[in-house]
């Protein structure tokens, strides 16, 4: 049995590396490294995937976020609203831009930002809420959706974990994570479900007035070359990656399903266990398990960590500590205990393998190993 580990990658481009190699090739016979016609080949073959009508390539899924609340023509002093529990970036790039972050709690079934607690959070100052589409399942949007058409609100979806997604509306209609709300942002990390071999992200929007100032913003702020209209960033998806991307996204239906058998297994595994909690699925959207996390219930996770790590299994924690109470975005108006289920959440979450080359053999060790410890 080969080794596990969190996410395979190089067992991934085993399988399909005759075609990266041949897509990469072709980069360097044309040297077109920058704005080659690969990143525009791979940006029509998203718009098409996705169903959106504007896809705008960066340089990674934080740049993304940047640029997306850049486009929103937000100033210094709005606020806005995204959950505690998540990855630094959302809260990152909202005080880079000199925005005040408002942080909320999430939902202890689905992780993901509670609707009820945006809307306690919602003052004269919000301009934006900022979903985060946690661990591969996307965020109640039509609500989310709802509430910010009543107060006139933006929404930036931060689909960085949950390409390939679908959500599904109450009138039948179904949209791709990320093209819901006013932007959308993604990252291609390479442990992401779509993932290049380097860095790089995108943006996503329906609106075309918003596409031209994320493409210009990203480009310097230019829509003539040496013409500035706006103060801008540089951030581009270089060809190479796009070449791998490229070839991936024809892929990237086969890596979801993969993933969600994968889930399944270790659904079936842990049914009966009442010490662990597996993932939640909203009936409203597809799961495409960016990360398995599952909850424990009176298990000392350093002591199942170290127990798995013994058997050579690794596992991570998303997220130790919640934003509101990293050093970094401490502030007056939060203190410990304000928001009890991120705060709960981080200390019993635990992440296991997860990537579109995991065995039966491989879950089968896994799941023993982690029931011979919680069980005893």
């Amino acid at each position: 049995m080969d080794r596990i580990q969190m996410v395979d990658l190089k067992g991934q481009y085993e399988k399909i590396k005759n075609e990266i190699n041949a897509g990469l090739q072709e980069v360097f016979d044309t040297a077109a490294f920058v704005k080659g016609g690969k990143v525009t080949e791979f940006q029509h073959d998203l718009e098409e995937y996705l169903g959106v009508k504007h896809v705008i390539p960066v340089g990674n899924g934080t740049d993304a976020l940047q640029v997306a609340l850049m486009a929103l023509g937000l100033k210094p002093g709005d606020e806005v609203i995204t959950p505690t529990f998540t990855f630094v970036a959302t809260a990152e790039v909202v005080a880079l831009l000199g925005l005040t972050p408002v942080l909320v709690d999430v939902d202890f079934d689905t992780f993901n930002i509670s609707v009820d607690a945006v809307r306690k959070a919602i003052t004269p100052r919000t301009k934006a809420i900022v979903p985060v589409h946690l661990f591969g399942q996307n965020a109640d949007m039509e609500p989310l959706l709802a509430l910010a058409e009543e107060y006139g609100l933006k929404v930036v979806e931060d689909a960085c974990q949950s390409i390939g997604s679908f959500y599904s509306f109450s009138d039948g209609r179904r949209a791709r994570s990320g093209c819901m709300g006013d932007i959308g942002c993604t990252s291609f990390f390479p442990s992401k479900n779509l993932g290049c071999y380097g860095d790089g992200g995108a943006v996503f929007t329906n609106h075309d007035e918003l596409a031209d100032a994320v493409r210009a913003i990203a480009n310097h702020g230019m829509t003539v070359r040496y013409y500035h209209d706006r103060v801008g960033v540089n951030s581009r998806l270089d060809s190479m990656q796009a070449a791998v991307l490229q070839v991936k996204l024809k892929y990237l239906d086969d890596y979801v399903a993969a993933r969600q058998w994968a889930a399944s297994c270790y659904d079936k595994a842990f049914a009966d266990t009442e010490q662990l909690i597996v993932p939640s699925r909203m009936s409203q959207s597809t799961h495409v398990f960016n990360q398995y996390t599952v909850k424990l219930n009176n298990v000392d996770r350093e002591g199942l960590r170290e127990h798995l790590n013994k058997k050579g299994i690794p596992t991570m924690i998303y997220y130790p500590v919640p934003l509101h109470l990293q050093k970094a975005y401490k502030s007056m108006r939060y203190k410990a205990g304000d928001f009890p289920v991120a705060e709960r959440l981080c200390r019993c979450v635990l992440s296991l393998p997860m990537h579109t080359e995991l065995t039966g053999e491989q879950l089968e060790k896994i799941t023993r190993s982690v029931l011979e410890y919680v069980e005893k």
